[in-house]
């Protein structure tokens, strides 16, 4: 069933459709969820209330961008809104622009499941700000809005959720780190 025939069967509440809906969007939205929530049952309510969002909100989607991107920032909004219930980001550091880049990255090859279980050890505001900026490519004016905070605290969360990941990456002697620590050194 394409894109398509997903949206206007959705919108006619045809339950064929919703379950197609479901069955493409699913596996990738889960894994959306799972960068940003630890626990797997809260991940999978916040999948199962993203989508049903998504299918009830369905007539709003214009067609003006990729489909499979407005489902994502349905789940991602859900995801945020319920760490702001339950992890409110409290942050007590504040870093200037000037004080360190921003334009650090990690190393392109690890893979999907070693970057999960890393992002599972950050505390939540890191691993919060980290998702929206480095994977769903937010701007910090956006995170700073979306998440009620400065636009220098999402820096500043960044940098330390860097700085979190590349310590863990140490801790666990990941191949290639010394070539990631060398290239943080050098563009300091």
């Amino acid at each position: 069933m394409t894109d398509q025939a997903i949206i206007q069967g959705c919108r006619q509440d045809d339950p064929k459709a919703q379950k197609a809906f479901y069955d493409r969007f699913a596996p990738k939205m889960f894994g959306v969820c799972k960068r940003y929530i630890k626990g797997r049952e809260d991940a999978e309510d916040l999948l199962i209330e993203g989508i049903f969002k998504a299918i009830d909100n369905i007539h709003t989607y214009k067609g003006g961008g990729s489909f499979e991107g407005w489902v994502r920032r349905i789940v991602v909004n859900e995801c945020l809104m319920f760490l702001r219930k339950k992890h409110p980001l409290k942050v007590s550091i504040e870093v200037h622009p000037t004080d360190a880049p921003t334009k650090v990255t990690i190393e392109d090859d690890l893979a999907a499941q070693d970057i999960l279980n890393l992002l599972d050890q950050l505390p939540t505001g890191y691993r919060t700000i980290f998702n929206l900026y480095v994977i769903e490519g937010y701007k910090h004016r956006e995170i700073a809005e979306e998440l009620g905070i400065s636009i220098n605290t999402s820096k500043s969360q960044l940098i330390l959720a860097k700085k979190k990941l590349q310590g863990l990456l140490e801790e666990q002697q990941y191949p290639g780190i010394h070539l990631y620590k060398k290239k943080v050194v050098s563009n300091w």
